[in-house]
């Protein structure tokens, strides 16, 4: 549906006597005989034994491997049994070095900038590699990265490890710039947290109002404790936040470091992005150490009520690098380590309070109710107060009105 940029952005940084194809699996066949010089790979958690198969098949045919990633991030020795060379973190600062030691026959295991690089000046990634037409999302929306990081220091995220605790940003003006070089009107920020410095967001946003966009970003639920900064959010286009609701739980909120807003305020805030006229998706994870069979109608329950459009249902996953594997593993709760199933559906460690059956049933069933088809009504038909639910009600109306006039049409002329 949507493209990854990690590699458009590494494809920007190379030099043009490169010849640079970029291929996505979900969609291109891989040809291993293919006469190339060198094979970039990326991968998170859960897509990185297929990437060692690649890699694997590759130097098989004498091909020099380089991985990047998230995982290859956290776990460098792990890719290295499949590949020559491990980027680290960010490719900026140490790519054009890596492709001058492999022409020069010095390739080296390891490269990593040694600071967190600027992202001032930055090339703008080569969309025009990617195959547009395959990605349904890419025809409406464009994305577009501000910047990198998280101030919040959550347990189960891995964003810290691979960007850093603070938000670094690029400069306002070249945002605009790259905006209205790609002419789109839909945008999508793929920043993990785009008001991570509230001060920035909001003079970016004030920048945004006069392009007349419609955008879509991940914000942090204490977007809705700064009224300036909801507010200019809603009048430069926001039309939906990302939000990692996660849990109703305090005592889990504060073991999991999530305190950048009490849940017992969730309600509240999210009802206050809803009259600004922005949807939300929000983020649910299930499995955490107070979660109780319960846990399951709680959260369903508290989503339709408040009318929440999107729900992304998750299993807690303990991905590499983080202080949830750190702390699983400690336990010996962690049955299952096979990469391919750390992707936010599978129960791979054995729960507190709730087997792990009863966390897997749960996790199904309350992805199942609230995207019923009663749960769907009530929350999108009927309890959508927004410009754009108001548009879809009367879309409905008017086609089942039409529905209407057409049976009935047939009835008498059937008579």
């Amino acid at each position: 549906m949507f493209p990854r940029l990690s590699l458009p952005v590494v494809a920007s940084l190379t030099p043009p006597d490169f010849s640079v194809e970029i291929l996505d699996e979900y969609f291109d066949t891989i040809n291993f005989n293919s006469n190339v010089d060198i094979i970039g790979l990326t991968a998170m958690s859960t897509q990185a034994p297929r990437a060692y198969q690649i890699a694997d098949e590759f130097r098989q045919r004498g091909k020099k491997i380089i991985m990047g990633g998230s995982h290859a991030t956290a776990l460098p020795e792990e890719a290295l049994i499949h590949v020559d060379s491990v980027v680290i973190g960010e490719a900026e600062g140490v790519w054009p070095v890596l492709l001058k030691d492999l022409l020069n026959g010095n390739l080296k295991k390891i490269y990593k900038s040694p600071d967190f690089p600027s992202l001032e000046g930055l090339p703008i990634p080569r969309y025009d590699l990617l195959k547009k037409d395959r990605y349904r999302l890419l025809k409406i929306n464009f994305p577009i990265q501000v910047g990198r990081g998280c101030p919040n220091r959550c347990e189960f995220c891995s964003v810290n490890q691979f960007f850093g605790h603070r938000y670094r940003h690029r400069p306002i003006e070249e945002v605009v710039e790259e905006i209205k070089r790609i002419n789109k009107k839909g945008i999508v920020f793929v920043d993990d947290n785009i008001v991570g410095h509230p001060q920035f967001a909001k003079s970016l946003f004030e920048q945004l109002i006069p392009l007349n966009i419609r955008w879509a970003g991940q914000v942090s639920l204490n977007v809705a404790k700064d009224d300036e900064l909801l507010e200019l959010a809603a009048r430069s286009g926001c039309a939906l936040m990302f939000i990692g609701v996660e849990t109703l739980s305090l005592k889990t909120f504060k073991e999991m470091r999530k305190t950048i807003f009490d849940p017992r305020e969730t309600a509240e805030l999210l009802q206050k992005i809803h009259k600004k006229g922005i949807h939300i998706r929000a983020s649910v994870i299930f499995g955490f150490d107070e979660d109780e069979k319960d846990v399951f109608e709680k959260t369903v329950k508290f989503l339709i009520e408040n009318k929440i459009i999107y729900t992304d249902f998750n299993v807690l996953t303990p991905l590499p690098a983080t202080r949830v594997l750190s702390q699983l593993k400690e336990e010996n709760r962690i049955f299952d380590w096979d990469w391919s199933k750390y992707n936010f559906k599978n129960v791979v460690f054995h729960p507190k309070l709730m087997k792990r059956e009863e966390l897997e049933e749960g996790f199904w069933k309350a992805a199942q109710k609230f995207y019923s088809i009663p749960s769907i009504m009530s929350r999108i038909l009927f309890g959508d107060n927004t410009t754009l639910g108001r548009k879809k009600r009367a879309f409905l109306s008017n086609i089942y009105y039409k529905s209407a006039v057409g049976k009935r049409k047939h009835t008498m002329e059937g008579h």
